[in-house]
C-alpha cells in the first residue's frame, strides 16, 4: 500500500553530529588550503574520501546520494559564475586561441592512451573510453581554483575557462557515446558520434542567433521606454527572479534537448553578462549639476515616501540597473560557497575506490599512465610560449646569406684600373684646389657660432637618441604558459562519471568476483592524480607570482604575466 505522505522523524543526535561536523570541516580545510596553496578543493576531496564510502563510511548511501546531487547544483552554479565573469569583448579575440587549446586538450590525451593497448592489453574501444575520460577538464577545480587566485577575470583566465568548457562539452558528448556503445563495438554506429555533438553545437549557435537577432531588438526597445515600467521592475527582487528564470530555462532546455547542463549553464552566465553590457551601453549617465547649497541642505529634510521606499526594497543599490553579479553576489554566493561546492568537491571522493587501488601492479601503471595524461595537457600550454617563426626564418636567411654577403664585398673592394685612375685623377684636383689661398674676412661671431654648435652638438644628439632607438623587446614569461598548462591537467567530476559509465556498461571488461577491473582502477589512479597535482601546481606558481607582483612595485620591473594578467 502506498503511503500518502512521508512521515517526519527527528533526525538523531549522531546523524546532527555527523552532518555538522562534515560541513565545518570542509570549510575548514578549505580556508586553511587556500590561504597556504589556493587548493582548499584538495582538502574537500580527502575529507570525502574519509567520511564517504571508500573510507571510514560515517555517511549511509541515502546521505552520500543527497550530497552527491546537492554539489552537483553547487557546480551549475559554480560554472554559471563563471559564465558570468567572462568578458564578451575577451572572449571573441581570444575565441581562436580558446579553440586551439582545447582542441589540443582533447586530441593529446586521446591519442596517448592507446598506449593502454600495450600497457594493460586493452582493446582499441577501451582506449577510446580512457581517452575520452582523462580528455575532459573538471570546470569546477578550474573555476574554483581561478576564482580563488584572482585570475578569473584576466585574459588568462578567459582563456582557460573557455578551453575548460569546450573540453568538458565534448566531455559530456563522450558520455553519451559511451553511453551508447554498450559493451561491445557492436551498437556503435555514426549516429551515436554525431547526434551529441551536432546537438550541442546547435544548441550554442542558436543561443547566440536567437540573443542576436531576436532578443536583442526587443530588448532595446524595452529599454528605450523602460521609464514607462512599473517601478517594481527594478528591484533586485525582480532581477532575481528575472536571472533565475533564465538559469533554470537554459539548463532544462539544454538537458531536454540532449546536450550538456553544464554548458547551458555557462551560456546563461554570458547572456546575463552580455545583457548588463547591453543595458550600460544603452544607459546615458546623467551630467552632474550645480546645486544650491540651501537646496542641498533642504533636500533632506524632504517628507519620505512609504510606498517608494517599500517599492524599492532593502537591497536597492547605487545604480538603476541590478547586474547579475550583484544578484549573484547578494543571493547566491554565500551557500554556493560554503554548502553547495563544499559537497560538490567531497561527493568526488565518494566516488573514488581507494581500497581496491593500492595493488603494486595497477599503482605503478597508473602512475605511468597519470604522467602522460599530466603531459598531453600541459601541451596546450604551448599556446601561450612566445615563438617567433618570422624572426627566425629572417636570422637563418641571414646566415645562409653570409657567405654570398660576403663574397660581394670583396668584390666591391677591390677597384677596377679605371676606378683607381679616376680617384687619382679627382685627387690632383683637390690637392691643387687647397693649394690656392683664400681670402677669408674673420667673423668672430660665425666662429663663435660654430664653436658652441660643435660643443652643443654631441649633447643634442646624446639627448635625441632614446627617440629615436627601436623599443624595448615585450617580456617573454613562461608564468602564463605554465599557470594555463597546469589548470588544464585537473580531470574531476567528468572523467569520473565517462570512467565510471564505461565501467558499468562493462567496456573496461567484466570480473567475476564483482571488483573493479584492472584499466578502470588505471583510469582513476590517472584521473586522481592529475585532480590533486594541477591544483597544487597551479596553488605554488600563483603564490610565486604574486609574490614578483608585490616586489616589482619599487623595482620597476614587469609584470610576471604581461598582456595575460589584464
Amino acid at each position: 500500500m502506498a503511503e500518502s505522505a512521508f512521515a517526519y522523524h527527528e533526525p538523531s543526535i549522531l546523524t546532527i553530529l555527523n552532518q555538522t561536523g562534515l560541513l565545518l570541516v570542509l570549510n575548514l580545510v578549505n580556508t586553511c588550503l587556500d590561504k597556504l596553496l589556493y587548493c582548499g578543493l584538495i582538502g574537500q576531496l580527502f575529507i570525502g574520501i574519509l567520511w564517504g564510502t571508500p573510507g571510514a563510511k560515517w555517511l549511509d548511501r541515502d546521505m552520500e546520494t543527497v550530497i552527491q546531487q546537492l554539489g552537483y547544483l553547487g557546480l551549475i552554479m559554480l560554472v554559471y559564475e563563471g559564465g558570468l565573469s567572462t568578458s564578451l569583448s575577451s572572449l571573441r579575440a581570444n575565441m581562436y586561441l580558446s579553440l586551439a587549446v582545447a582542441c589540443t586538450g582533447i586530441v593529446m590525451p586521446m591519442a596517448l592512451s592507446f598506449i593502454l593497448m600495450e600497457l594493460v592489453s586493452a582493446t582499441p574501444l577501451q582506449a577510446f573510453a580512457a581517452g575520452a575520460a582523462l580528455s575532459a577538464t573538471s570546470l569546477g577545480t578550474t573555476f574554483t581554483i581561478l576564482s580563488t587566485t584572482e585570475l578569473i577575470t584576466t585574459r588568462l583566465g578567459t582563456v582557460t575557462t573557455s578551453a575548460a568548457m569546450l573540453d568538458d562539452v565534448v566531455g559530456l558528448v563522450m558520455v553519451q557515446i559511451i553511453s551508447n556503445l554498450g559493451g561491445s563495438g557492436d551498437s556503435f554506429s555514426a549516429v551515436t558520434v554525431i547526434r551529441p555533438l551536432f546537438v550541442s553545437l546547435g544548441f550554442g549557435i542558436g543561443v547566440v542567433l536567437a540573443c542576436r537577432f531576436l532578443a536583442r531588438p526587443v530588448l532595446l526597445r524595452i529599454l528605450g521606454s523602460k521609464s514607462k515600467l512599473p517601478q517594481f521592475t527594478r528591484t533586485p527582487q525582480f532581477a532575481f527572479l528575472g536571472y533565475t528564470a533564465l538559469l533554470v530555462g537554459m539548463v532544462a532546455g539544454a538537458t531536454y534537448a540532449g546536450t550538456s547542463s553544464l554548458f547551458a549553464a555557462y551560456l546563461a552566465g554570458v547572456i546575463a553578462s552580455w545583457f548588463d553590457s547591453l543595458v550600460h551601453s544603452t544607459t546615458i549617465e546623467p551630467q552632474p549639476e550645480i546645486e544650491d547649497p540651501s537646496v542641498r541642505q533642504a533636500a533632506p529634510q524632504s517628507t519620505p515616501d512609504p510606498a517608494r521606499d517599500s517599492a524599492r526594497g532593502s537591497f536597492q543599490p547605487v545604480h538603476e540597473h541590478v547586474t547579475g553579479t550583484y544578484v549573484y553576489e547578494h543571493y547566491y554566493h554565500g551557500p554556493v560557497t560554503r554548502i553547495l561546492i563544499p559537497m560538490f568537491f567531497a561527493s568526488i571522493g565518494f566516488a573514488i575506490p581507494i581500497t581496491e587501488m593500492f595493488e603494486g601492479s595497477i599503482v605503478w601503471r597508473g602512475f605511468v599512465y597519470a604522467i602522460l595524461m599530466t603531459f598531453s595537457k600541459m601541451c596546450t600550454g604551448l599556446w601561450l610560449v612566445r615563438f617567433s617563426p618570422v624572426s627566425g626564418m629572417t636570422s637563418l636567411v641571414r646566415i645562409l646569406k653570409a657567405p654570398f654577403a660576403y663574397a660581394r664585398t670583396c668584390i666591391r673592394r677591390q677597384p677596377s684600373k679605371a676606378q683607381r685612375e679616376k680617384s687619382r685623377t679627382q685627387g690632383l684636383t683637390q690637392d691643387s684646389n687647397q693649394a690656392q689661398p683664400v681670402t677669408t674676412v674673420p667673423d668672430s661671431n660665425k666662429d663663435s657660432e660654430t664653436s658652441e654648435s660643435k660643443a652643443t652638438a654631441p649633447t643634442i644628439q646624446s639627448g635625441s637618441q632614446p627617440q629615436t632607438s627601436p623599443l624595448p623587446p615585450k617580456p617573454k614569461s613562461l608564468y602564463p604558459a605554465s599557470i594555463l598548462s597546469l589548470a588544464m591537467v585537473a580531470r574531476g567530476e567528468i572523467g569520473y562519471l565517462i570512467a565510471s559509465l564505461a565501467e558499468s556498461n562493462g567496456i573496461f571488461g567484466e570480473t567475476t568476483d564483482g571488483s573493479s577491473s584492472e584499466t578502470y582502477l588505471i583510469v582513476v589512479w590517472a584521473i586522481s592524480l592529475c585532480t590533486l597535482v594541477g591544483p597544487i601546481c597551479v596553488g605554488t606558481l600563483v603564490k610565486r607570482v604574486k609574490a614578483l607582483q608585490k616586489g616589482r612595485d619599487g623595482a620597476g620591473r614587469s609584470d610576471p604575466l604581461g598582456v595575460w594578467g589584464i
